[in-house]
């Protein structure tokens, strides 16, 4: 018999590794992995465009050097280059993808008020990858693209973003790494200092602080799952402690899929305001697109807040890495750096002196991006261009969709699947005005009590131990899910990724796992006196 326990301090991601070798090697079974987040839908219009500008790019550089011998281009050329793309569309309007660049260049150019000569030519060099990424930290006219995504989808308009800056990075774990490592470089947060991560969530965000790299201690903020997985207040009034440096949040929450209500952005906001405006917040809102009326904590304590976002999700691009970290101009991480004692300005004195001459005003920010290459290597940092080109349309799609067609495609497919894997389980749906829908947390005790009763669900408790029934699931249904307690959560669950399967196969996850429960009811039926 397996000893489950020998599982018990492995990470989800590593954990989901067991359950699949398990679920895979059941001839009888077909094996459904819904616990990886990553999309089995994706944005195909801007990729379509992506791929008509890679050849209208190609015709560009071809202009030069031609002469020489044939496959040999030289860099394009922005004299000209709006006549000659409008050519280009006009020669290939029938075409997919060639109307989305048609009016990706009316938007920029008449809406955003932008160069459209400038935004060709970023883009025509950016996808060819011919040059390095300068500025290292964004191209200049994608930057400005991608902020006004931002701010419209994340912020809702609240905070103006002339007023942002952006670092393109290489998804949202490239964006943790680098933040978690600037931060201990710049002496923002040392070892034995105090984070408060809002539980549950996204398991690196308990993981890396314990690493001895960083030697931090996690001060956990729970949510309650009888609220809505809202912040209690009395659980949000432990950031008025001096001694935590920084609060981690994921909005929505990773695993619940629940999105912040305003009473707890307020709540925190006036900490911050009347108890707090030194604490550093950062904010992971990964899946703030698929939520209805979403605000960040950006929104409401912008100088106090780093913003990260990960276009993975939203346009099904994991595979391209594309994130970013958005920074208020005012904030207080550079207001924390210009009051630093004069042996940590020392200090930092000398790890940048080799890229500015003025290292007291290089902001937070471009440390960031400095830090990404261990500073030597800075000149070298950034993006890769072809990246930061197809982030740009894919901002552009969101921007230009003033109905929110795609996203109301999204959320309608990801709510149905959601539908027929409680249908088939036999319980009510959850029904919460925040709740966003991407996973979906099975409260394994509450779901045992719901079908059978209080008795039933204590003995499903005290009977397994942790993560036995996940991998009871695996074994005898094939069905893989994560374990909400390896992402903070203190009830005995499963995540279920509403993302990553079809419709029907979340009906057959739901009708397993009633199967699976029927089974352990009878069971303990015959356990009872006189059963």
């Amino acid at each position: 018999m397996t000893d489950y326990n020998q599982f018990a301090q492995l990470s989800p991601f590593e954990l989901k590794d067991e359950l699949i070798k398990l679920a895979s090697g059941k001839a009888d079974k077909v094996m459904l992995n819904a616990g990886r987040g990553n999309p089995n839908f994706l944005a195909t219009v801007p990729r379509r465009a992506f791929f008509r500008l890679g050849l209208f790019a190609a015709s560009e550089s071809e202009l030069s050097f031609s002469y020489m011998h044939d496959g040999i281009g030289g860099l394009p050329n922005i004299a000209g280059i709006e006549g000659r793309f409008e050519r280009f569309l006009s020669d290939h309007r029938d075409q997919e993808g060639v109307n989305f660049l048609r009016k990706a260049l009316s938007y920029v150019r008449d809406q955003l008020g932008l160069s459209a000569a400038e935004f060709l030519h970023e883009m025509v060099e950016g996808i060819l990858g011919c040059n390095y990424p300068v500025p290292p930290r964004m191209l200049r006219v994608s930057e400005k693209i991608v902020r006004q995504y931002l701010m419209h989808e994340m912020v809702g308009g609240r905070v103006s973003a002339q007023d942002v800056d952006i670092f393109a990075v290489e998804g949202g774990t490239a964006a943790m790494t680098y933040i978690f490592d600037a931060l201990k470089q710049n002496r923002l947060i040392n070892k034995g200092d105090k984070v408060a991560i809002g539980m549950p969530v996204f398991t690196p965000y308990i993981e890396i602080p314990q690493l001895d790299a960083y030697g931090l201690e996690a001060v956990a903020i729970n949510a309650d799952p009888d609220a809505g997985w809202q912040y209690p207040d009395h659980e949000l009034d432990k950031l008025k402690d001096p001694a935590i440096k920084i609060f981690f949040c994921i909005n929505p929450s990773n695993p619940p899929s629940v999105k912040l209500d305003d009473r707890c952005l307020q709540k925190i906001a006036d900490i911050v305001k009347n108890d707090r405006p030194d604490l550093m917040i950062l904010t992971d809102d990964v899946y703030g697109t698929f939520a209805d009326g979403f605000r960040s904590l950006f929104s409401v304590c912008p100088a106090n807040t780093m913003l990260v976002y990960s276009f993975s999700k939203y346009f099904g691009a994991t595979g391209w890495r594309l994130g970013t970290i958005a920074l208020h101009q005012d904030n207080v991480i550079d207001q924390k750096l210009v009051a630093f004692s004069a042996d940590d300005k020392a200090a930092l004195h000398h790890r940048y002196a080799s890229i500015t001459t003025d290292v007291g005003a290089l902001k937070f920010i471009d440390r960031l991006v400095a830090d990404s290459r261990t500073v030597a290597l800075n000149h070298t940092a950034g993006l890769s261009t072809p990246q930061q080109v197809q982030m740009v349309l894919f901002s552009l799609s969101a921007l230009m969709d003033e109905s929110d067609s795609y996203k109301t495609a999204l959320k309608g497919l990801i709510r149905r699947r959601q539908a027929a894997l409680y249908a088939e389980l036999g319980i009510d749906m959850p029904d919460d005005k925040n709740s966003v829908d991407y996973y979906t947390l099975l409260d394994l005790e509450k779901i045992s009590s719901r079908l059978y009763g209080a008795e039933f669900a204590a003995w499903v408790k005290t009977t397994f131990v942790a993560n036995e029934l996940l991998f009871r699931i695996a074994d005898e249904t094939g069905i893989v899910l994560l374990p909400g307690r390896g992402f903070g959560t203190t009830h005995p669950s499963g995540r279920v990724s509403l993302a990553n399967l079809n419709e029907y196969e979340y009906a057959r996850i739901g009708r397993a796992l009633r199967g699976m429960a029927d089974e352990y009811f009878a069971v303990w039926k015959r356990q009872q006196p006189g059963g």
